[in-house]
């Protein structure tokens, strides 16, 4: 890709209206200072005191903040219980000017969040203690997922394209259900011209009529058969271009530093990853690689040119430490100007 070609598809990126649906988690942070620590009077055990509490959206959300630092507007479709952590989302992507009106609230489930005590030394870097899980472990109820439902059938017309954020590992407890999973291939169906993009932990291979993105773990898991071959790159051909085969629509395999083997009816492109000096953190670097993708075919990308896009997103999100970070378009141009001087 030249320079040229790059500007031309980022230039797109704000006139685009993309649509987040799946599973809206609350990330949460405690920070914990030592030196305050207390004992509880009725159990004898230390009490951490918490100093600081900051928080943003996690899983989907993560998507939905690199979608609106590459300047994109973004709707999202998802349901979060009536509760404080539930509150605390939706202000977080209020603040990042996200449309909400498809997030339902409802009193008999939790807000998924990630609580992360976070013990701070005396210099102030902090380290993670164990995290604290809030999920919903019972199905979602049949009138909660029809109402979800309701609400991506009212905004797909809207949109140049969707993400499927599938972060919840239990089958049907989370937002992205097996009848959500099917109403989803109906509507790639009745918009074969808008891409529909599902990144999922553990179900991508029951995903239909729609692209997917999985990483070689991810992808070998959904091809049983495939056998564990030692180089990397073979395998992710391999299970690529059977999940393509499977799906007829393009499969996106993440390869970490190795970058990104895009597979579509034109063939299979390695597109190598992108070198990023110094210490990283590789944090959410799917998402900031699934905000490029996007972002970029709803702009008119090849695959190749999304997968390339979607490397340089990643590269520039993994040299910020300790935070789950994004890439806007001027850094997406400043990392491809070094590529250019190396």
């Amino acid at each position: 890709m030249n320079k040229i070609r790059l500007n031309e598809i980022l230039d797109n990126f704000p006139s685009l209206h993309l649509l987040v649906v799946g599973d809206f988690f609350l990330d949460k942070y405690l920070s914990i200072d030592p030196e305050l620590s207390e004992t509880s009077l009725e159990t004898g055990l230390e009490a951490y005191q918490v100093v600081q509490i900051r928080h943003s959206p996690g899983a989907a959300g993560t998507v939905v903040a690199n979608l609106r630092a590459m300047e994109a507007r973004v709707s999202v479709v998802g349901i979060t219980g009536l509760d404080g952590e539930g509150f605390d989302l939706r202000q977080d992507l209020q603040q990042l000017g996200v449309n909400i009106s498809g997030l339902l609230e409802t009193p008999d489930r939790f807000t998924p969040t990630y609580t992360k005590p976070m013990l701070r030394a005396a210099g102030g870097a902090e380290r993670e203690l164990n995290r604290l899980d809030i999920k919903n472990r019972q199905s979602l109820p049949a009138h909660h997922e029809l109402a979800v439902q309701a609400e991506l059938e009212r905004l797909a017309p809207e949109v140049d394209g969707i993400i499927i954020a599938d972060q919840v590992q239990e089958e049907n407890c989370g937002v992205i259900t097996a009848g959500m999973r099917a109403r989803l291939s109906e509507l790639a169906r009745a918009y074969p011209d808008k891409p529909i993009v599902a990144d999922s932990r553990v179900h991508i291979g029951q995903f239909e009529g729609v692209m997917i993105k999985p990483n070689l773990h991810e992808a070998r898991a959904a091809v049983a058969a495939a056998p564990e071959e030692a180089d990397r790159l073979t395998m992710a051909r391999r299970c690529g271009s059977a999940l393509f085969q499977k799906n007829q629509q393009p499969v996106f395999v993440t390869l970490g530093e190795q970058g990104i083997l895009a597979v579509n009816q034109s063939g299979v492109d390695h597109v190598p990853g992108i070198p990023a000096p110094g210490p990283i953190d590789i944090v959410g670097a799917g998402d900031s690689v699934m905000a490029g993708l996007i972002a970029a075919l709803g702009a008119g990308a090849t695959a190749k040119e999304a997968a390339f896009i979607g490397n340089l997103a990643a590269s520039i999100t993994i040299q910020q430490l300790g935070t789950t970070g994004t890439a806007n378009r001027a850094q997406l141009r400043a990392r491809f100007a070094e590529m250019n001087e190396i």
